[in-house]
């Protein structure tokens, strides 16, 4: 059984054959120096032009033909273009039916990149994201302010749905946690205070802290957990499956009929839940500071218009429109930007979480530098 041979001959007008002869079999093959062009042909396999492949191959198997494959793709890398027809039906089908199959060259890794480098994406990237952001507040502005000159467009039906998704469905959450946060309020400040006597004093710190901050602070967190990640999981979902893209087919802008209703209803919905979050906050107190720090429940609940005012109350609620824009804007742009597969969805999701819980701390904090500045 002779082994595979190879030799690459020149012919007239710079043509070349490369002529091929023995056994071309899994048996003669040696895998680990298979045939390839070089010092023994006399000709490298770079170069552009055509080479003819030619000769008479005793025997060809799949091991032979992907021997032979890979030659040939080794020289159209080079720039050869690689010419079969003179070879026997059977043997050009089966190395064309291999070479088909053979693994996409490996590209090189790319050099890792500096710490300039990826500063300097990152920055680009919260720039875009930050320029979609006011794209999408832009939106809102034109379009919520046409449906709003003209209050009977809007559907209705479609923000009462919401508010019940986002305002009715929340308060067991809202209130629980909101209960349990003025619980550990009183009963962390009630341990310092009773250490003076000063236990009644526990009445002005979660009263004040409660109608503030705390109470529209957790709210517009927990909302931004809740609803805003179901808005965009939402909207990412009709992305993919092309319901958003059929709306539009049919006329119907996706902004009034999906976004506008999201972002009024919870505009009205969170104000109300932090008025009710304030209220269980007030009441986890309560009950630290009678069965705790003995003070009852009616000279906790008479002090309270001593310590706080329709004001301190109004100073966390102006907040919450603010807040409740934020949200769905954020939870609706993410998912709106939805592209590919269901993991996509998942990460749109993460994505509008973290953000809208930032931009929520962001907002408390500036108000809270406003509000001082203005003596409140």
């Amino acid at each position: 059984m002779s082994p595979p041979r190879i030799a690459l001959e020149s012919g007239v007008e710079g043509e070349r054959c490369l002529r091929l002869s023995g056994h071309w079999t899994l048996d003669s093959i040696d895998t680990a120096h298979r045939p390839s062009l070089g010092g023994d042909a006399g000709v490298g396999g770079k170069g552009d032009g055509t080479i003819r492949v030619d000769g008479a191959i005793e025997a060809l198997d799949s091991a032979g033909a992907l021997a032979l494959a890979r030659l040939i793709d080794d020289l159209e890398q080079g720039g050869a273009r690689v010419d079969l027809a003179a070879l026997p039906a059977g043997q050009r089908n089966l190395v064309e039916l291999v070479k088909a199959r053979l693994p996409p060259p490996q590209t090189p890794r790319p050099p890792r990149e500096g710490i300039l480098a990826r500063i300097g994406r990152a920055t680009v990237a919260k720039f875009t994201e930050g320029n979609a952001f006011l794209a999408f507040v832009g939106e809102l502005v034109v379009r919520g302010g046409r449906l709003l000159a003209f209050p009977w467009r809007i559907r209705w039906r479609e923000v009462v749905a919401e508010i019940e998704a986002a305002g009715l469905r929340a308060l067991g959450i809202v209130g629980l946690l909101s209960f349990l946060v003025g619980m550990v309020m009183a009963y962390q400040a009630g341990a310092t205070l009773a250490d003076f006597g000063a236990n009644i004093l526990i009445v002005n710190l979660v009263a004040i802290i409660t109608l503030r901050e705390m109470g529209p602070l957790l709210t517009a967190i927990i909302v931004a957990g809740r609803t805003g990640s179901s808005y965009t999981a939402q909207l990412g979902t009709m992305r993919i499956t092309e319901e958003i893209d059929a709306l539009r087919s049919i006329g119907i802008s996706p902004f009034d009929m999906l976004i506008l209703p999201k972002i009024i209803a919870l505009i009205v919905v969170l104000p109300l839940l932090t008025v009710f979050a304030n209220l269980l906050g007030l009441l986890g107190g309560a009950v630290i500071a009678a069965y705790r720090f003995e003070v009852s429940f009616s000279v906790y609940f008479d002090r309270l218009p001593e310590v706080v005012d329709l004001t301190t109350l109004m100073l966390g609620l102006v907040k919450m429109p603010v807040f409740a824009v934020a949200i769905a804007l954020i939870g609706c742009m993410q998912g709106m930007r939805v592209a590919g597969s269901a993991l996509a969805v998942g990460r749109a999701t993460t994505v509008s979480v973290v953000q809208a819980t930032f931009l929520v701390i962001v907002l408390d904090a500036g108000f809270s530098v406003l509000f001082n500045l203005m003596g409140y």
